[in-house]
């Protein structure tokens, strides 16, 4: 009896010193491990899908919101039977058979299905209740204007990364609260956190453009378009004042719903991204330079009654024959020959400072994507024709946002600004944590300068000048014609058949409110900025004062007077 409690006592002795050295290794020395292997088989690491901010008009209303989805996926390593698995799921999502089951077989933890599917497909996927099969929430970006400033606003990929417009350039604010977090599984690995756990929600943005002055715009480059059937046209309107863009418009547009439909050359921002030759538009930095050098003065006299001027050998001409033009009449009418005369008497070196002076060359600094910033080459490359072809904007390739920018410049008192769409970005608590407003003005221009280059762009769309269809009843327009020719690079000529039309201009002239340029692009029928992209800016100016509800003007300013057919500017300075 003793050798036998002997050995059962030691038995039980030696199964408890196992047990508890299994205990020891099981709690103490491997620990670690264990709790590791337990974490991944009883969670999962998920990425926080994060909701995207709002991004709103300056007025509140809705640019680019999200709505609920959930879309579906699975744990390969908890599918029983993946080509069955992969035969049921296929009828249900629509999806392909063989790639579906490649990815069961991938070993891999987590693969995507499909994403974000609708209500109805939601329950029929529920109904399958597959082994390792979940469905995650996610948020979907809608646009509920469709092609309404969408060179502007962009758009996003699947996973809600943005791609083109302000969704790309402020996508770290619009999705700056994102991650990932670990989350507890059930037994089939469908996550046991609920859906609101799983999200987190970005900064929101309120842009400075205006729904209604957007729609404007572009409901009048559709007509430009399909009257002129162009290849494109471009549309901005700007606070001269400040920078801030109310409306930003291209032709041909997109839908940013659906903007893989579309082709690169759809999406592409015009406004900023395209460059062209500014033509006679660019004759108020010629007109600027010497009023500023104290060379000419409004009344000076130029004497184009030739119809040409001979520069270097190379003979350029008026669109039609003038007489003995004042300096004023040489903007009103918009004579080549005029302009070359004053940017010889100027020179190259000064021509070339006062172009980069208004930014000529150079990127604005917009918080837009892609901008490009054109070119005006160096004097030292210039050849013996250059003076006369630079002077009249040839030789020139400006954004269309470039050349708005230079106008603003007369419209604001002299002032080279900074354009921006973005007015502030708000956090999800509420709190306003970034201002698009900080503009160090710098004037790069006279106060009596542009005073007098205001009042001579007035002149331009009255009797006599060459926008006189840009002109409205009951307030000031002042602004400026362009008509280029776009330089055909594989001939090495420029094209007698396609043209560049536009109109920059702003109003009311004496106190303005809106800064703006039209750009049609290789219209067909006319050719002339007057008679082509006068016309939009005419209706998009009438329409936003009405919306504004900017009050009349007098019928003339009080510091012009109209003189018989000489029209001469009287300073009141």
């Amino acid at each position: 009896m003793n050798k036998r409690a002997v050995i059962l006592t030691t038995f039980i002795a030696f199964s408890f010193a196992i047990l508890s050295w299994r205990l020891f290794d099981l709690m103490v020395l491997r620990h670690d491990k264990f709790v590791r292997r337990a974490n991944i088989q009883q969670s999962q690491e998920i990425e926080i899908q994060v909701r995207r901010g709002v991004i709103y008009d300056r007025k509140g209303r809705d640019f680019a919101v999200n709505i609920e989805q959930k879309s579906v996926y699975f744990d390969p390593s908890k599918v029983l039977g993946p080509a069955k698995t992969a035969y049921r799921v296929s009828g249900v999502l629509g999806v392909d058979r063989r790639r579906l089951l490649k990815r069961l077989k991938s070993g891999k933890r987590f693969v995507w299905v499909k994403r974000k599917i609708n209500g109805k497909t939601i329950r029929k996927v529920e109904k399958l209740n597959l082994p390792g099969m979940g469905l995650i929430p996610e948020s979907e970006r809608i646009y509920p204007g469709g092609v309404l400033a969408s060179h502007v606003i962009g758009f996003v990929d699947i996973d809600n990364h943005g791609l083109a417009g302000i969704e790309k350039s402020y996508d770290k604010f619009l999705t700056s609260r994102g991650g990932k977090i670990r989350v507890s599984t059930d037994a089939r690995g469908n996550i046991l956190l609920a859906g609101d756990e799983l999200e987190s929600s970005g900064n929101s943005l309120v842009l400075s453009i205006d729904e209604v002055l957007q729609f404007i715009a572009e409901k009048a480059i559709d007509k430009a378009m399909d009257k002129w059937k162009a290849k494109s046209a471009s549309v901005i309107m700007m606070n001269p004042y400040t920078g801030e863009i109310f409306a930003m418009a291209n032709r041909p547009a997109f839908n940013p719903n659906s903007a893989g439909r579309y082709s690169a050359s759809r999406r592409r921002n015009r406004a900023i991204t395209d460059v062209f030759e500014p033509g006679s538009t660019f004759k108020i930095v010629t007109a600027t330079a010497v009023i500023e050098e104290g060379i000419f003065g409004p009344y000076s006299r130029f004497d184009c009654s030739a119809g040409y001027i001979d520069v270097k050998g190379k003979r350029i001409r008026d669109d039609h024959k003038h007489g003995i033009l004042t300096m004023i009449e040489v903007i009103q009418k918009s004579s080549n020959v005029g302009t070359i005369m004053m940017a010889e008497k100027l020179g190259k070196e000064k021509l070339y400072s006062y172009a980069k002076r208004f930014g000529i060359g150079e990127k604005t600094g917009i918080d837009l994507p892609g901008e490009i910033a054109g070119w005006i080459k160096h004097p030292d490359k210039w050849s013996g024709t250059s003076i006369g072809a630079v002077a009249i904007g040839q030789e020139v390739a400006v954004t269309a946002l470039q050349v708005l920018r230079a106008y603003a410049v007369i419209a604001n008192g002299g002032y080279l600004v900074r354009p921006y769409v973005v007015s502030k970005i708000v956090s999800p608590e509420g709190i306003e944590i970034y201002s698009g407003y900080h503009n160090t003005l710098k004037r790069i221009l006279s106060k009596r300068t542009v005073v007098l280059l205001r009042q001579m762009l007035e002149m331009v769309t009255r009797k006599g000048g060459t926008a006189t269809e840009a002109s409205i009843d009951g307030n000031n327009i002042a602004g400026k014609t362009g008509t280029a020719q776009i330089f055909d690079r594989k001939k090495h000529r420029y094209s007698h058949k396609r043209f560049v039309s536009s109109f920059v201009g702003f109003f009311p002239a004496e106190k303005p409110k809106i800064a703006m340029i039209v750009v049609i692009k290789e219209p067909e029928g006319n050719i002339y900025g007057g008679v082509v992209a006068a016309p939009v800016f005419k209706e998009i100016a009438d329409r936003s004062l009405v919306y504004l509800n900017v009050p009349r003007d007098d019928s003339h300013s009080k510091n012009v007077v109209y003189v018989s057919s000489a029209h001469e500017i009287k300073r009141d300075y």
